[in-house]
């Protein structure tokens, strides 16, 4: 994109955040719901298709660009996030990466301007963060595949119009090399949707058991056609790379807005007859949280660089998803602790972005998986001992 079309983007987004979400914020957490004018707002701005391709309705932005605009989104409540993010990110990235021409144009479009929500139905009860152990089958059956199995905590799951669906096609095969994706639309005979989970934070961003119960759909349904069978993993795998250095971006935006909370309240809160920020523990907490944050954001903007050049598409995602989770997680901390009792109270900003970032060191595969990750890669043969 063009840079002064960008910062265009950049500016508007920044405003709509801290003007119209922020304020929603308490009503968002209480009422575990996003507002409708919110979510028609976001789609006239382009959200739901930010990351996606401009010939498919998207705006095309590179990770670089994507991690810019996820620091201006993540300084407010991350079910905003959330509610489009599926769509840019691992579900809209199947199709991006192993779709046919034909899914693409039928798919994309419609999912670039939210008119369509997609979820990704990859993790399992016992298929987490490792998903090559997934027990979900499909099989063919005539023209038709069958679906059988069951998905946990599948984001926008309740509200989905599309599932992309992660199933075992050949269960002979290495556990990598047997999945297959497939397009299966909500409202197809035998999928249900559990109803939402009741999850510690991230109010307002819905998330569900699936379960496919004798599914049929087409074959035309399996993403990338007779080539994309058995290569499921491959792709999921992709996609989840582009999501960490996505959901590491978010983090920073998070990180951005706890520093800023603990400053004001640092600026206004008496104690001693004396303003707290004047006590030089208090000094050391914020320091630390500003170095984090700092260290989070060039972080996150080098890993993206070497993302969009190709150089870097597995350690990088993982050490900027790592720290950043990590990092997100010390700030909320200190924020908690700058605010004494009042941090630790509903309806206090702090204390709902303490809730909310727990999460950040799970999803996208754990913080120890990510561990993992490097050192294999770092060690090769070495790491197996």
């Amino acid at each position: 994109m063009d840079a002064a079309d960008f910062s265009a983007v950049l500016s508007e987004v920044r405003r709509f955040v801290r003007e119209r979400v922020v304020p929603l914020e308490a009503e968002i957490d209480e009422k575990d719901e996003m507002p409708a004018e919110i979510r028609e707002a976001a789609k006239k701005m382009g959200l739901f298709g930010f990351a996606l391709p401009e010939e498919y309705g998207g705006l095309g932005l590179s990770m670089y660009e994507e991690a810019q605009l996820m620091f201006e989104l993540g300084y407010t409540t991350p079910s905003l996030r959330s509610m489009f993010g599926t769509n840019n990110g691992i579900a809209g990235h199947v199709l991006m990466v192993g779709g046919t021409e034909e899914q693409k144009a039928d798919w994309l479009p419609r999912i670039a301007s939210g008119d369509v929500l997609a979820s990704f139905a990859l993790t399992e009860a016992e298929a987490g963060s490792d998903p090559s152990t997934l027990t979900t089958r499909a099989h063919l059956d005539g023209d038709e595949w069958v679906i059988n199995g069951a998905k946990r905590y599948i984001t926008n799951a309740p509200l989905a119009d599309v599932f992309m669906v992660f199933a075992r096609t050949d269960p002979d095969a290495p556990r990598t090399r047997g999945i297959s994706t497939f397009l299966v639309p909500a409202g197809t005979p035998g999928l249900t949707v559990a109803p939402k989970d009741h999850k510690m934070g991230q109010f307002g961003a819905w998330t569900a058991d699936v379960y496919f119960d004798g599914v049929r759909v087409p074959a035309s349904a399996l993403v990338g056609g007779e080539a994309g069978l058995n290569r499921g993993f491959g792709t999921a795998m992709g996609c989840i790379a582009h999501g960490r250095v996505h959901i590491s971006s978010l983090c920073v935006g998070m990180a951005e807005r706890l520093v800023d909370e603990s400053v004001e309240y640092a600026r206004t809160r008496r104690q001693s007859g004396k303003l707290i920020g004047s006590f030089q523990l208090v000094q050391g907490l914020i320091a630390d949280s500003m170095t984090d944050y700092y260290a989070g954001r060039a972080t996150v903007l080098e890993a993206a660089r070497a993302f969009d050049a190709g150089t870097d598409t597995k350690i990088g995602p993982s050490c900027t998803k790592y720290f950043a989770s990590e990092m997100v997680w010390r700030v909320a901390d200190r924020a908690v602790q700058v605010h004494g009792g009042a941090g630790y109270m509903r309806g206090v900003a702090v204390e709902r972005f303490y809730r909310d970032a727990r999460l950040f060191r799970i999803y996208e595969g754990t913080s120890q998986i990510q561990q993992v990750i490097i050192a294999k890669a770092l060690l090769g043969e070495a790491a197996r001992g």
